[in-house]
């Protein structure tokens, strides 16, 4: 289970001594703390786990630091890793050589403790600043791209719905003046018969009124969707804002329905509400909502990806099996605090990765099918914009479960 996130840094020195001062100094610090004794392990460690921030000594044998930093930079996966040179070099051209490929930094060997912490504590914070600033960005885009489409959809649809019952209305009138027509016409007229069986009479009057219904239920439908994207978005909304949660989930449930469908591979996706009594919470609605979206979206892949492995090794053990997200709140009144809990009996999270979930980049998805960027937005928006904590429990081929806790007073 994980609580919190540590940083991660690389540590890539060929001296077993310079390793072992920085390894013990990084981890008295509370980082986290891999080691690469050459360039070329460093680019496949990097590969398999990014780090946040990478110290790289400049002389190495064989590729050397500036030829490392030099492939980091070109990496579009890596290119944004914040790199800082640890050297003995005092020539300002070999210090102009490495900040001109991309680093950050440098930390003179021999290296004083205070300096180099203050240094990498720095860039960090500059680095998370960064991330987030970036992802605001993205998110405020997209509210407000979401809020304009909203609004686009909703005055035609408010239009059409708005007039569905004028059309019910004059669709009775017509109807039942034909009925006056046919009780005082001669049926024998062949040109009322032969348009009357041309435009089949019979069937248009009893599927008329049909199609009015569906037409109407279909313009609630849009008007529902609408008001769920508005929710969702809630773009206008910089500051904290009293809320219902309550309102929020629902509006995201309703957003991802079509995935929540039975389809060919899978029964449809039970959602189980154990919604508590909760009181109007202040917060920020659009990047909160952004939370749930990413956590019911992760419970939907899970159980996918659980029925997947299912198809070919079981498939009577998939058909049996009943996707289920379930959905709980309340209120600790001990710790001032409320609870959402969102739990699947997916796939589960394998423990070889439990550590690395809530880090920057990192993801399990095949490529093209997620930005790596998902489980540390929600991250952000829990601990840094609502100063609340998220946890979690996994059990491989059992389900996860996420609880996100936020103080009920608006942190200062």
């Amino acid at each position: 289970m994980n609580t919190s996130k540590q940083d991660l840094i690389l540590v890539v020195d060929d001296n077993p001594a310079n390793i072992k001062v920085l390894f013990d100094l990084l981890k008295e610090s509370c980082f986290r703390v891999f080691v690469a004794k050459s360039g070329e392990s460093a680019l496949e460690k990097i590969e398999a786990a990014p780090p946040d921030l990478i110290l790289l000594d400049v002389l190495m044998p064989g590729m050397d630091g500036f030829e490392t930093c030099h492939r980091l930079k070109e990496n579009p996966k890596t290119k944004d890793i914040p790199v800082i040179f640890m050297t003995a070099l005092a020539e300002v051209a070999d210090k102009v050589k490495g900040l001109k490929l991309g680093a950050i930094d440098y930390i003179t060997k021999p290296i004083e403790h205070e300096e180099a912490l203050a240094r990498i504590n720095v860039h960090l914070e500059l680095r998370r600043t960064q991330l987030r600033l970036i992802q605001e960005e993205k998110m405020y885009s997209l509210g407000q791209l979401v809020a304009g489409i909203a609004h686009e959809i909703n005055n035609p649809v408010s239009f059409i719905y708005g007039n569905i019952s004028h059309a019910r209305e004059y669709v009775d009138g017509l109807l039942k003046l034909l009925n006056i027509y046919e009780t005082v016409t001669p049926h024998d007229i062949p040109e009322v018969q032969a348009c009357s069986k041309e435009i089949d009479l019979a069937f248009l009057r009893q599927d008329l009124p049909k199609i009015i219904s569906s037409m109407e239920m279909g313009a609630s439908r849009i008007m529902e969707i609408v008001r769920s994207l508005q929710i969702f978005s809630r773009s206008d909304e910089a500051e904290r804002k009293a809320v219902d949660v309550h309102r929020g989930l629902d509006s995201t449930l309703m957003l991802l329905s079509s995935r929540l469908k039975e389809t060919a591979d899978r029964p449809a996706i039970e959602v189980v509400k154990e919604y508590g009594q909760l009181p109007v919470f202040e917060c920020y609605p659009g990047p909160l909502n952004q939370v749930f979206m990413n956590l019911l979206a992760n419970g939907i892949d899970a159980i996918e990806e659980k029925i997947e492995g299912w198809q070919d090794k079981n498939p009577i053990q998939a058909s049996d099996f009943i996707p289920k997200i379930t959905i709980r709140t309340d209120v600790n009144r001990e710790h001032a605090s409320l609870m959402i809990q969102i739990a699947d009996n997916g796939a589960g999270i394998p423990d070889n990765i439990q550590q690395k979930i809530f880090e920057q980049f990192f993801s399990t998805k095949a490529v093209g099918k997620g930005t790596g960027l998902g489980l540390a937005i929600v991250y952000q928006i829990v601990a840094g914009k609502h100063g609340g904590t998220i946890t979690y429990q996994s059990q491989v081929g059992e389900g996860t479960e996420f609880t996100v806790t936020l103080p009920l007073l608006a942190a200062e």
